[in-house]
């Protein structure tokens, strides 16, 4: 038997029990639709957790035409299901760590028979995802691994797509930044040549300097330096934070035009590249943008209808912009709302407090997901409309898993508990649950119960944070307009009027 089919054995055997242990957290409602596409996403991530080669535990696939694991997504679609499977999470992170290569270079994909070294193609910082799963594990040994691997990942990045000297990172294929079939990439190779990562094809314009690229660097930086900071390393802190505000500086500095309120490639001859497309959202992810710059960017941008703020945000290129690609093809990023982007928009509508926007947003996918729930990759911005395709994709899937807990769940959020007091359209009540608590919301209002004691009653659309104890903290306008909340606990009760956006200190002082 070879190394690889004994691996392949082993993690098919490791898939299955890996099945039998995932556990969601309970959410029922009265509105079947909603339940029944709830269900079926639940079903189809624990019918994607697969083998992969050469690693021998089982990981959450891309789903549909997509399988393996990509660099870009896999980290994250895997903290996003930690709350059902810890175990398939932290694969999708060990996968990398395990077949980084000597000098640094993560896989850009790990698929069933393969291992791609093709390009870079990463989005989400994998330091972020790693911390933010340290935080929840508190396992030291696999901060201690990340924080390597990481590390030297960014060495690698500083070494070879450096080129230009500039201090930014570069882009020199499509498949760099996942931006399939998209304008941005118009009359340039999709991967490197020879299946190199490290090596640029001679093209013209090549290689870009790319703002999304750069503020994934800037964000695993900042995480490098949380981790850093965790493991007591102060000078290494020190280090990580210094070279994050370097590049931080030279995105701003270099790659946004004020003109337009815009994040652009820079080419090779130094001219912007100028399409509008999700770059822009890329760059807010990592909060490249300080509050002022983004209020402008939100303004002229991101919540432009004519822009990006579609009625099913947001789309890979502006809905204005003359290289929207239209009609519409599979795997299209020159136009199409992406699942991808949705999962990622809770990284930054949140740090920005766009709390009722964010609530549409999640509104707005929901319902086009249950309307069409074979759970599939892109929509038409303006319609809701899926692109037909092969289904179960898993980030379509977990996007419904996430928005709905964001939207009608209770979430443990560090030491605090999150309690979304809302109704699904159509139903009359819902339940959500995570460890010992829960939250159960009727027409009447929501009760929040902790070990199966109510800790608190409130009455209105909102999102209310407590202590892990049910101590109130802090309300959330989540609505468009505002809203009267009541809150009973501890034996009295207690009035706000709460606005968009709002967040009002309600704990005792």
């Amino acid at each position: 038997m070879t190394r690889r089919h004994f691996l392949t054995g082993t993690a098919a055997a490791a898939c299955a029990v890996a099945r039998a242990q995932t556990k969601a957290p309970p959410f029922t409602c009265d509105n079947r639709k909603l339940q029944q596409a709830y269900d079926a996403a639940l079903a189809g991530l624990a019918a994607n957790i697969q083998p992969v080669d050469s690693f021998p535990r089982q990981v959450l696939f891309e789903g549909s035409t997509y399988r393996g694991v990509w660099l870009e997504c896999a980290p994250l679609e895997g903290l996003v299901y930690a709350p059902v499977s810890p175990e398939v999470a932290r694969a999708n992170h060990e996968i990398y760590f395990a077949l980084q290569r000597e000098d640094g270079q993560f896989p850009c994909s790990v698929r069933k028979d393969r291992i791609g070294w093709a390009q870079i193609q990463m989005v989400v910082p994998i330091a972020a995802t790693a911390f933010e799963l340290y935080r929840r594990n508190r396992d030291a040994a696999f901060l201690e691994k990340a924080y390597g691997a990481a590390g030297r990942w960014d060495e690698w990045l500083v070494r070879y797509r450096n080129t230009r000297k500039t201090g930014l990172c570069e882009a020199f294929c499509t498949y760099d930044t996942g931006h399939d079939n998209s304008p941005r990439f118009a009359g340039k190779p999709r991967a490197c040549p020879n299946g190199d990562a490290r090596v640029l094809a001679d093209v013209e314009g090549l290689p870009y300097l790319a703002p999304d690229l750069s503020a994934t660097v800037y964000g695993g930086r900042v995480a490098l330096a949380a981790m850093a900071r965790e493991m007591a390393k102060k000078s290494d802190e020190a280090r990580w934070l210094e070279s994050a505000d370097a590049i931080r500086k030279l995105i701003l500095d270099r790659l946004y035009d004020a003109r337009d309120a815009a994040f652009y490639d820079l080419d090779s001859r130094n001219q912007f590249v100028r399409i509008r497309g999700d770059v822009i959202t890329r760059v807010m992810s990592e909060h490249v943008a300080d509050r002022k710059l983004f209020d402008e960017v939100w303004r002229r941008q991101l919540h432009n209808p004519k822009a990006f703020w579609t009625p099913y945000p947001f789309p890979s290129i502006a809905a204005a912009d003359p290289s929207f690609v239209r009609p519409i093809p599979r795997n299209s990023w020159g136009g199409a709302s992406q699942a991808l982007t949705a999962l990622r928009t809770p990284r930054w509508m949140e740090h920005y407090g766009q709390y009722a926007a964010f609530t549409h947003l999640m509104t707005q996918w929901v319902e086009a997901l249950v309307r069409d729930p074979r759970f599939l990759q892109q929509m038409d911005p303006q319609s809701g409309d899926f692109t037909p395709d092969q289904g179960g994709y898993s980030p379509a899937m977990l996007v419904l898993f996430d928005f709905v807990a964001r939207l009608y769940g209770v979430r443990a959020e560090g030491d605090t508990l999150e309690w979304n007091c809302r109704l699904p359209g159509d139903a009359t009540s819902c339940v959500s649950a995570s460890g010992e608590a829960e939250l159960r919301t009727t027409a009447a209002g929501s009760t929040l119960s902790l070990r199966g004691k109510t800790a608190v009653r409130v009455n209105g659309r909102v999102r209310l944070t407590t202590s892990r104890d049910g101590v109130p903290r802090q309300l959330v306008g989540t609505e468009a307009a505002p809203v009267t909340v009541k809150l009973e606990y501890g034996g009295r009760a207690r009035t706000w009027s709460v606005k968009p956006d709002q967040v009002v200190d309600c704990g005792d002082k």
